[in-house]
């Protein structure tokens, strides 16, 4: 597995673009983006878990059911949720004129919307904006970029991978891109995601990759405790690799999992540290649970209290409040037996054995905790005195890690104004 450049454009036989069509007049950026497949692809998609669903989500459920989509068009400036019948009616209008410009079938376009909730979309604006859109499409990082732009919103940086990997000595290409800053919280997978590959691989299967990597990365996450009503994450193959079918489990398929693992985890990571607001990303550890779900309960219990997530804003070592955080997480454990670290590029420090206090340097702890990114390391055995940081991709059956950033002043700036 290597990284490569190129983002959704790195796999063969994708385009991407975008523009500003002025979706919300005082931004200066672009606000829409359009991601494509010169082929037909299998595909694949998750949607935010609340209740109340933007227009998007609900039209992109509707058409992406036959699993073959090969576009997706996407704004940002405006959620389009919360916007009655009409808002219903735009988002199909914006699925439609993407599959009209790039003539294919309606069912072979999604739609997807980030912004400012119940606000009605201008939808007569991206009209005038589609041909403008269609010329900006472009097979190459720039495309990509464009693309990318046009759906970020209070992201300050752009979050995107793409990797290539071997199938049967064949190169196969995965590429992504994300936006996602605020209202992050884990229940599906908070923000947009578009994944492309060059993959030939069966719906059934890349459906399957999908949600395991979902659940390993972006259902680990979280930022504020809010989850979207616009919440979507797609995948789109289209075979162009020319790889061996990928039909049935196997090394194949491992290594395809893998990959898009690997892929999702990153991304979920750069949220975490481009939270709104943020100046740390947070990586919870946890060791010893009965099993992976108790243990990914317990650290993403950790990774969303607001006063841990204080306390690493204020580099103070207040071990107590990690503690406190795995007991109101509804999973049985010793709390006599746990041991919590916290790490970084300075080395670990041991902050507690036993559930209870052990002398340590509050020197060493602020500037382990003043770092750029901070592990804490809770092992619910007692521990074996290692310390180091676990790789996320290669975990026990009774580990996991979950991510999420500091609370700063600056959330409640970003979030007390974001009308505006």
């Amino acid at each position: 597995m290597k990284e490569i450049a190129g983002g959704v454009c790195a796999p063969r036989g994708f385009r991407a673009g975008g523009i500003r069509a002025g979706i919300k007049a005082s931004s200066p950026k672009r606000d829409l983006a359009l991601v494509c497949s010169e082929k037909p692809c299998t595909s694949a998609a998750m949607f935010t878990a609340n209740r109340v669903r933007a227009a998007s989500v609900l039209v992109s459920r509707e058409r992406l059911a036959g699993g073959n989509c090969r576009a997706v068009i996407a704004n940002s400036g405006n959620a389009n949720a919360c916007t009655g019948e009409a808002g219903l009616a735009a988002a199909r209008r914006m699925a439609d004129l993407a599959a009209e410009k790039l003539a294919i079938a309606p069912g072979e376009a999604a739609v997807a919307s980030t912004g400012v909730i119940g606000v009605p979309l201008p939808i007569a604006v991206i009209e005038a904006g589609m041909d403008r859109l269609v010329r900006s499409l472009r097979g190459d990082k720039a495309g990509h970029d464009a693309a990318l732009e046009g759906i970020m919103t209070t992201d300050t940086r752009k979050k995107e991978i793409s990797l290539e990997i071997e199938i049967r000595g064949v190169p196969v290409r995965l590429g992504a891109m994300v936006k996602g800053s605020g209202m992050i919280h884990p229940n599906m997978a908070t923000m947009l995601c578009f994944i492309t590959t060059d993959a030939a691989v069966s719906g059934p299967l890349l459906d399957r990759a999908l949600r395991h990597g979902v659940k390993r990365s972006f259902n680990r996450l979280t930022v504020d405790g809010d989850t979207s009503t616009n919440d979507m994450v797609l995948v789109m193959a289209n075979g162009e690799a020319g790889n061996p079918p990928i039909d049935a489990g196997g090394v194949e398929f491992e290594a395809f999992q893998k990959a898009l693992e690997s892929l999702c985890v990153y991304l979920a990571r750069a949220m975490a540290r481009d939270g709104e607001g943020a100046g740390k990303l947070l990586n919870v550890a946890v060791r010893g649970a009965a099993d992976e779900a108790a243990a990914e309960a317990l650290a993403k219990s950790v990774a969303a209290s607001n006063l841990v997530k204080a306390a690493c804003f204020g580099a103070d070592a207040n071990w107590g409040r990690v503690l406190c955080a795995l007991g109101y997480a509804g999973v049985p454990f010793d709390p006599n037996a746990v041991e919590v670290r916290f790490a970084g590029r300075r080395g670990s420090l041991l902050v507690c054995r036993r559930g209870a206090a052990v002398p340590f340097s509050e020197d060493e702890a602020k500037g382990i905790l003043s770092e750029e990114e901070v592990w804490i390391l809770v092992d619910l055995g007692g521990g074996d005195g290692n310390g180091t940081p676990p790789d996320p991709l290669n975990l026990g059956s009774g580990e996991a890690v979950a991510w999420g950033c500091d609370l700063t002043y600056d959330y409640v700036r970003i979030n007390g104004d974001y009308r505006s």
